[in-house]
């Protein structure tokens, strides 16, 4: 049940209207996350409303492509580029779908920016807490410098609870392709819009 509620509220906190630079990660999810937990307050919008508001504020804060590679492993290098488009779209869809259903599971819970690190010179991790009445969950989002742009971060991964969600799907698309084709599982992938 936790993970059902944390994972779309990752995603809903991931907020951005623009791609960040280095030094703003910490101040701009902090305002975002303000601004996402006002929209899934709001009593007058409807659950569709919400998706919608919430889904045009976090979309430019995500590097969907890189998400999308990262997830599917080396069968990435065995598909065609529009087999890889494809992919993305169905890919990126899944992930959104997959929080929009989970609105309704928000109740109270507050997030708590810890501070950012960084492993390395082109990685930030953004370390937060998503604080219920009973516990306290770490969610770090994983930042990286976009290559040949001034100063532009965006999410790559984001590890709740100690779990990779890229890692997740790629275990579960490994495995999947283990007896299946990539044809099978975008096939699988479409029957999940």
């Amino acid at each position: 049940m936790i993970m059902k509620l944390i994972l779309p509220l990752i995603l809903l906190f991931a907020t951005s209207s623009f791609a960040m630079t280095k030094v703003n990660i910490k101040t701009e999810m902090t305002n975002k996350i303000d601004k996402v937990l006002i929209v899934i307050k709001d009593s007058n919008l409807s659950k569709d409303e919400k998706a919608n508001e919430i889904i045009s504020l976090m979309n430019s804060a995500f590097d969907y492509t890189l998400m999308s590679r990262l997830s599917l492993g080396k069968t990435w290098k065995k598909i065609s580029k529009d087999e890889r488009i494809e992919f993305i779209k169905l890919f990126t869809q899944m992930l959104k779908i997959s929080y929009v259903d989970k609105l309704d599971l928000y109740t109270d819970e507050l997030v708590k920016i810890i501070g950012t690190e960084e492993p390395k010179r082109n990685r930030v991790i953004l370390k937060t807490q998503l604080v219920g009445k009973d516990a306290k969950h770490d969610i770090n989002y994983k930042f990286y410098k976009v290559k040949n742009a001034v100063d532009t971060w965006l999410i790559y991964d984001i590890d709740l609870i100690g779990v990779s969600i890229i890692k997740t799907y790629q275990s579960q698309f490994k495995g999947f392709l283990k007896d299946k084709t990539f044809q099978e599982l975008m096939v699988n992938l479409k029957t999940k819009k």
